[in-house]
């Protein structure tokens, strides 16, 4: 098994076994004391996770900002810590991600009679216990599990390398990629995370196949023992720290040029013209009246789905950024649109994907409409909304 997570808290007297087997207590699981030691296995779904309760001599978890994100109250909880938990999973299996979420409810449970701060040393990340309630509670997010590391190899317009941490958990080897320029960056962030994902539902691609990616690119992704055998110009010492085995990204010819592979990921991130969105904003309102009348008279067997954008504001590296979402809207409350987020934020994950949330009517800037799942078109949304208007 593999020390995935560690439970940092200020409370130095573990919780009793019998409180814990009480919270513990459902069909669906079996809560198992340790004998000796204070520790627990939980069995759930065919995995196991096993809790134990750290030495004291092992000290706190080290926690270096340079390397781990969190916000500072984390990291300064982490260092007033009395008392840590390791989690053990085993990783992998047929499906890797049901050991993660299995030792996630257990910290969820633990955490519950010993708050504190969980700390994932596979992805470098710190979460306090409302990030690890949003994260068992809402849609997956591989944000949430893996951290992305950029590194400067060489010199030049393309010298970064990029590469992920946290893959470990699910079983899977890191994925990386060369040769890239600052503007390269988001989108390969939303490359990576994409092929993550995949990866962490053990549905990735075979190895040294060609695969394309979900905008129609091609790749192929090969060992990283044998991929860098390929790269040109980078001193033998820039793997320090990173001597772990990697899945690398290439062409389909094997090189480590990727400009084509990531062209359609950076129109993700081209900035909407301001004059499109006011234009899109003045037609969302004027629409918007009959849009909320049909949807409130919706029928509970009507296959048809409800959805506006809205602005929301993330805060990536201090900064303030806007950005526009969706949401399926679920009710209506005096001005205000209530609504399930359909995508999370592209920037951070403080507005995650199946989050609920609520918007001002005035701030609606887009409006969609689909039928069984296939969105209608223009002059489908408007004569369907034309309905509804007074004769």
């Amino acid at each position: 098994m593999k020390e995935v997570y560690v439970l940092a808290t200020e409370q130095s007297v573990p919780p009793s076994l019998d409180a814990l087997r009480a919270a513990f207590a459902t069909d669906e699981v079996e809560f198992v004391p340790h004998e000796g030691d204070w520790g627990f296995t939980v069995r759930a779904d065919g995995s196991e996770v096993k809790v134990v309760l750290k030495p004291l001599s092992d000290g706190r978890p080290r926690v270096p900002q340079e390397l781990f994100s969190g916000s500072p109250e984390a990291f300064a909880r982490v260092e007033k810590s009395q008392a840590c938990y390791a989690f053990l999973l085993e990783p992998g299996g047929a499906q890797p991600t049901l050991p993660v979420f299995e030792a996630l409810w257990t910290v969820r449970t633990l955490m519950e009679q010993a708050p504190g701060v969980l700390v994932d040393l596979t992805a470098f990340k710190l979460h306090e216990p409302e990030d690890v309630v949003e994260i068992t509670e809402l849609d997956f997010d591989i944000r949430d599990h893996v951290h992305l590391h950029a590194i400067e190899l060489a010199e030049g317009d393309t010298p970064l390398w990029v590469h992920s941490h946290g893959m470990e958990k699910f079983g899977a080897r890191d994925v990386e990629i060369f040769h890239l320029g600052e503007g390269d960056l988001l989108a390969a962030e939303s490359f990576l995370h994409e092929l993550c994902t995949d990866l962490a539902f053990a549905q990735g691609p075979a190895l040294r196949s060609e695969v394309a990616t979900s905008e129609g690119q091609s790749f192929t992704l090969v060992p990283s023992e044998e991929a860098r055998a390929n790269l040109l110009g980078v001193p033998l010492d820039a793997f320090e720290g990173h001597e772990g085995l990697f899945l690398t990204v290439v062409s389909p010819l094997g090189r480590h040029n990727t400009a084509e592979l990531l062209a359609t990921y950076r129109e993700r991130f081209a900035k909407e013209p301001a004059e499109q969105t006011q234009a899109m904003h003045e037609e969302a309102q004027a629409l918007l009246p009959a849009f909320l009348a049909r949807f409130q008279r919706k029928g509970l067997m009507e296959p048809l789905t409800f959805l506006v954008r809205a602005p929301f504001e993330t805060h990536p590296e201090g900064e303030v950024v806007v950005e526009n979402l969706w949401l399926e809207a679920v009710t209506r409350d005096e001005g205000s649109v209530v609504g399930r987020l359909v995508d999370g934020a592209v920037h951070t994950t403080e507005w995650r994907k199946g989050a609920h949330v609520e918007v001002e009517e005035k701030q609606i800037n887009a409006l969609a409409i689909a039928r069984e799942g296939r969105a209608l078109n223009e002059s489908e949304l408007r004569a369907l909304l034309n309905a509804e208007r007074p004769m």
